[in-house]
This record gives structure tokens, C-alpha cells and sequence, in this order.
């Protein structure tokens, strides 16, 4: 068993030698990476009985390794890609793997003796309730992300109508082929049967992603379409071939341990690890396989137990749970990118940080016409009919945007904008979508919110004193940028201003202790929105200039506001929240709305609904130290601990003649 907790403790001891006779292991940094945090120490040599001999699967260069093991008596050990691998093959793009395969005994093809895989499916109890709930949890979030070995798949795509027979095909030769004794004709004969048993039902064969791409051949070619017999070389998700098939053949393709997932009883004609434990059709059985598990249960070994998962953005050793999140998030920044992006009303020192985010897969461009790539625009500005809008996530940054300090996350959303209640936006949609969460959806959000109360993450970060407050019931009134667009749009009531926002929090609490925060922007005299000193001091018991806004949120019962974010970082810290405007998080019977939150707002999500919806769903993230597409708690693990590269001197000097000449905007439109 190699989960995290074994190799953390392999990693506490002295590394175990491993001579390795296959280049790779020398050459490729991601492989040499993970063996070293999963406790071995990569070798050149002759090795002794005591050290152990790298091989990589059933590869070609196994048998110098193997004669090596021959003459020594080392043993050996043997390394394969996970079963979540890489957006795309390693023949192709030469990705580096999410994660390995490590056996002690044989690969997890082989069926000539168990593996350590196979062990632990045979013996393993296998009976623990959160070991299975965490299963369970990892089954449905790879089938709603859509996630599979080699992740490039395009999830809307559609698939051919429903009640076909799925036969999978393989890429000639391969090491789990060879190692089950099939060959050509064991496919030919899947074939035949797959006609024979389900008479006058059309027959789709799902080509290998690296026949797709010329790099291997597969035992199916254009020979064996018929009238009743198709090919399907598509980018389709596994998981949309797999829900509208009414049968499954395959030899031992790990497509077959996604159709058990899909609930499938898949017919199998090899001898693959899933084979064998009375969740398949088995036409060469294993008769030392007689246990009989459930999905989640081999699931769990297969995916939680056995694998030793890496996660590239924090460099360590993790989860299953933290690869899911982080393939996702790579995922779909290619599924969005990959046509490109052609960006419209961006200004100038923007463009770097928005080519960083969405150009990893296409170029983007910049104000040009193209057939292909879709319309991006600032979501302030006037841009093409249909173009996508952008704006800041609501975990941005260590700094002000009108600073110039580049975002760690971004919003795009296609239906509106979050802080515009006159039109649906994609995170009410997605907020509604949460009102039920799965409980792995719920206990990722949970440990969000904890995690950000913990390290007192706000949108900006800026730190700041931390004063101290007077006794009684303290009430923060967050100022806000006065032009900004969530004013114009989300602020149409009588309220529209920070000094009648400070008014109408006094006249409604004549006795409590009032605290005035003025936005940071304004406080920098970057934007409007200054309250006069002497009239701000006649309504609030305190004015907090360059307070620690996370500190203050901590340290109050209740939040006014217009449509400020500090309202929704108040709900995660357990305030009582009153909106005067129309935020996005108003209107879900989570806050008290002085305002009018539109009517289509009738779902009731929780707060863990609510913060899934925002933090998890709705934005994208970037790492800026690994420099790929991460996740939400990677971007909150820069944010607190400020490992995050700072905006140079050419960035800062800019940022401050913006704000001297704000006022003449024309010169900023690009």
C-alpha cells in the first residue's frame, strides 16, 4: 500500500537505493521527483541485495533491469503512470504524470502472479466508512469534470445516440495487451461476440487517444466498419460514451475500470486488475480472484490505496482528492483555451498577466478579428456581441488592482458578470446549481472557509494595523470605490454613496460602536469614493485608515455594506451581514437585505453551497510559482504565506500616474 501517509513516513528514514538501466528515470525531472519524495534515491551502478532495480513496466529496456535483478539478486521494483496521468498522452505531448504506479511485485497488468494491487483487493478490509466515502465523492467528481488517464477530452461533445454496444480498442501491443495473451484475434473475436450477443444493436468502437493522434496502432481500422459497426475516434469524454452505451467489451483497457464506475458489467476479455472481483464479465477468469467488492471498494484500493499522487504546483506528495482538483483545474483552462482568446478593451499592462492565464494552449490576441478564437472583454467595458466577460475573482492578489498587481484568479462568465443583478449571471446559475451539495462537495467548502478564516485571506491582503476597538456591539461599514461598476449596477437604491451608506447603518443602530474602513483604493487616492474626515467622524465611534481588513472582520458582529465583497468575507467568519445594494451573495436567505435581490434568486444554499459556487466554481485560478492552472487552496496557500513574485518598478511607477491622471481615463482604455 503506498498511500501519502506511508511515504511521508518513508520519507522521515534514509532514502532506499534504486538503480535504475532506462534513461527516463535519469532524464525525465517529474519521475526523478516523485520517486524522491516517495523515498528512494536514484542510482547509476551495480547494485546489491540490499538496494532494488527500477523498472518501467513492461518496456522495452525491462530486460536490463530484469538481467540485472538475474545476476544480483536485487529486486525489483516497478513504476507505472497512474491511472490520472496528464491532459495528454506522454508519446504526444510529453507531459510529465500526476502520479505513479509503484509495485513491489509485478505491474498492475500482469496477471501472471498478484500484484500489490491485487493484494490489496484481495485482503485489505476494505470496510472503512470514510475510506469509502471518500471514494464515492472522487467517483461522482470525476464524472461531472469529466476526467479520465488522459484528460484532453472534450466534454461537449456530443456523443452518437444512445443504445449502442461500446467495444474498446487498445493500442497494438501494448504491455497490458501482451501480459492478458491477447492479440489480434482475441479483438477480432470481441468483435464477432459483441454482434452475436446483442443482435441488431449498432456497434461503436472507441479508438485509443494515441491512434487518434498517429503514434501507435490500434487492432481496429477502417476494415471493420460495417453497416452495423462504427468507429469513434473523437475527442469525447469516456464518461458520455460510457452513459448512453447499453454494453461494454474490452481486453483490459482502463476504460473498462470506468465503466464499472459508470455501473456498467463490462465484458472482459483479458485479465486487468478490475477483472475478477464479480463487477465484470470475465471470458478468461482468474480463479484466484473470489472476492467479491463493490465499486467504491475497488475504487478505493485502486485509486486512493495504491497510487502515490503528486501535486506539481505545492511540489509534495498527496492526495487523490488534491490531484482530482488539480487535473480539473488544468482541464479546464484547456478546454476554454484551447480555440484562443481574442481580448477586447484591455489595457496595456494587463495583457502579460491575461497571456499567462489564457494563452498556455493558443496565443491569445488582442483586439483582432479571428473565425476561431472567442471574444473576451473587460467586464466594464463595451465589447462584441456574445464576447465572454472578465473580471477580478474574489481571491486576487497580495495588493491593489489599481496598483498594478496582476490577479491570482479571474472570473470569465458568459451570461453577464457577478456584481450585475439585472441580468442572470453563470455564478447564480452555479449558485443555485449548489443548493444541494454532495458531502465531498461540502467538506472541501468547509475546509475552505476554515482555511481562509485561518489565515485571514481578504481580496487584497494588504495587511495593515490592527487597532483597538471599543466594547459593544461593533458594527464595520467598508467603504467602497463610488464609480466603481458594482456601484452603478448592484447600488440602485437611495443608498449609492459611502456617506449615506454610514448614515443608514447609524440611524438603524443609534448605540452601536460604528467602524468606517475606507476602500483601499480610495485610501491610496487611486479611485473616488472619499467620505470628508469631519463628516465620517460625526457618524462612526472610529475611522480605520490602513486597517487590517481580515483583522476587522474577525473582530465585528455585523457588516453594512452596499455590494462590497467584505460583506461575503463576513459571512465566512460568521457575521451577520446587511446589503443595501444587490450583491451576488444577497437573496439567498443568507444575509439581510435592505435592497431588492432580484426575484429569480428562490434557492436556500447553504453558506458551504454558496462559497463552492464562488471560490470553487466560478473562478479560475493560476499559481504564480509553478505557473500552471491550480486550484483554490493553492492560490489561498501564495495568498497567506505571500510566496508570489511582486509587480516590478516599471508596474509601480505606472500604477501612480494612473492615479494622478484618473481622471482622464481615455488614456487607460488600452
Amino acid at each position: 500500500m503506498r498511500n501519502t501517509y506511508e511515504n511521508e513516513a518513508a520519507g522521515s528514514s534514509a532514502p532506499r537505493r534504486l538503480f535504475a538501466f532506462n534513461g527516463g528515470f535519469f532524464f525525465q525531472k517529474r519521475l526523478r521527483r516523485i520517486l524522491s519524495l516517495a523515498g528512494y534515491s536514484l542510482h547509476l551502478g551495480r547494485p546489491t541485495e540490499a538496494d532494488l532495480i527500477a523498472i518501467w513496466g513492461n518496456s522495452p529496456t525491462a530486460h536490463r533491469g530484469l538481467a540485472m535483478a538475474e545476476r544480483t539478486g536485487a529486486p525489483c521494483l516497478y513504476v507505472e503512470d497512474a491511472f490520472l496521468r496528464s491532459l495528454f498522452p506522454g508519446r504526444i505531448a510529453k507531459e510529465p504524470p500526476m502520479g505513479l504506479l509503484i509495485d513491489e511485485t509485478v505491474p498492475h497488468f500482469d496477471p501472471s502472479e498478484p500484484s500489490d494491487l491485487e493484494k490489496l483487493l484481495k485482503h485489505h478490509p476494505l470496510d472503512d466508512t470514510v475510506l469509502l466515502d471518500r471514494a464515492r465523492g472522487a467517483i461522482a467528481r470525476l464524472k461531472e469534470s469529466h476526467l479520465t488517464k488522459y484528460a484532453a477530452v472534450d466534454d461537449t461533445l456530443r456523443p452518437p445516440d444512445p443504445g449502442y454496444v461500446l467495444i474498446i480498442d487498445q493500442t497494438r501491443d501494448d504491455a497490458a495487451v501482451v501480459a492478458s495473451g491477447a492479440d489480434q484475434a482475441r479483438f477480432q473475436e470481441m468483435l464477432i461476440l459483441a454482434q452475436e450477443e446483442n443482435p441488431g444493436a449498432r456497434i461503436l468502437i472507441k479508438t485509443h487517444p494515441e491512434t487518434k493522434q498517429g503514434a501507435r496502432a490500434g487492432y481496429y481500422g477502417q476494415d471493420h466498419i460495417t453497416d452495423r459497426v462504427s468507429l469513434c475516434d473523437g475527442a469525447h469524454s469516456p464518461w458520455s460514451l460510457l452513459d448512453g452505451a447499453i454494453a461494454v467489451y474490452t481486453v483490459s483497457s482502463q476504460m473498462g475500470f470506468e465503466a464499472i464506475l459508470a455501473g456498467h458489467k463490462p465484458r472482459v476479455f483479458g485479465q486487468p486488475f478490475y477483472a475478477g472481483w464479480d463487477l465484470s464479465d470475465d471470458e478468461f477468469p482468474l480463479y484466484r480472484r473470489q472476492r467479491r467488492l463493490t465499486r467504491a471498494q475497488l475504487f478505493a484500493a485502486a485509486m486512493i490505496l495504491y497510487p502515490t499522487w503528486y501535486n506539481p504546483c505545492t511540489d509534495e506528495l498527496c492526495e487523490l482528492e488534491d490531484t482530482l482538483e488539480q487535473l480539473a483545474a488544468q482541464t479546464r483552462a484547456w478546454r476554454e483555451d484551447r480555440q484562443g482568446w481574442n481580448g477586447h478593451a484591455m489595457r496595456l499592462w494587463k495583457r502579460k498577466p491575461l497571456q499567462r492565464f489564457f494563452g498556455q494552449h493558443k496565443a491569445m490576441v488582442f483586439e483582432r478579428s479571428s473565425s476561431e478564437a472567442r471574444d473576451m472583454v473587460w467586464a466594464s467595458k463595451e465589447g462584441p456581441e456574445g464576447a465572454v466577460r472578465l473580471e477580478d475573482g474574489f481571491l486576487r492578489s497580495r495588493g491593489l488592482g489599481a496598483e498594478l498587481v496582476p490577479p491570482l484568479s479571474l472570473v470569465c462568465d458568459d451570461l453577464g458578470i457577478y456584481y450585475d443583478p439585472t441580468q442572470e449571471s453563470r455564478l447564480e446559475r452555479l449558485i443555485a446549481a449548489r443548493e444541494t451539495l454532495r458531502p465531498d462537495q461540502e467538506r472541501r467548502a468547509r475546509a475552505l472557509i476554515k482555511r481562509v478564516r485561518t489565515a485571514q485571506v481578504s481580496k487584497y491582503n494588504l495587511g495593515g494595523v490592527q487597532p483597538n476597538l471599543p466594547e459593544g456591539h461593533r458594527i464595520l461599514v467598508p467603504g467602497q470605490v463610488e464609480d466603481d461598476a458594482s456601484i452603478l449596477k448592484g447600488a440602485n437604491g437611495e443608498v449609492r454613496s459611502n456617506l449615506d451608506l454610514l448614515r443608514a447603518a447609524r440611524e438603524a443602530h443609534p448605540e452601536a460602536k460604528i467602524l468606517f474602513k475606507p476602500h483601499p483604493d480610495v485610501e491610496a487616492g487611486l479611485r473616488a469614493g472619499r467620505v470628508d474626515p469631519e463628516e465620517a467622524a460625526a457618524l462612526a465611534d472610529m475611522v480605520l485608515d490602513h486597517a487590517d481588513m481580515a483583522y476587522l472582520l474577525d473582530n465585528v458582529q455585523e457588516v453594512w455594506t452596499m455590494t462590497s465583497l467584505s460583506g461575503f468575507e463576513a459571512l465566512l467568519r460568521g457575521c451577520k451581514v446587511t446589503t443595501l445594494g444587490n450583491p451576488f451573495y444577497a437573496g439567498w436567505d443568507l444575509t439581510t437585505d435592505l435592497g431588492s435581490p432580484p426575484a429569480r434568486r428562490r434557492a436556500e444554499p447553504s453558506l458551504e453551497a454558496l462559497v463552492h459556487a464562488a471560490l470553487i466554481d466560478y473562478p479560475r485560478y493560476r499559481d504564480p510559482v509553478s505557473g500552471l492552472p491550480c486550484t483554490a487552496e493553492t492560490a489561498l496557500l501564495r495568498l497567506s504565506s505571500g510566496d508570489i513574485p511582486h509587480p516590478g518598478l516599471g508596474n509601480r511607477l505606472l500604477s501612480k500616474l494612473q492615479g494622478r491622471f484618473a481622471s482622464y481615463q481615455a488614456l487607460w482604455r488600452r
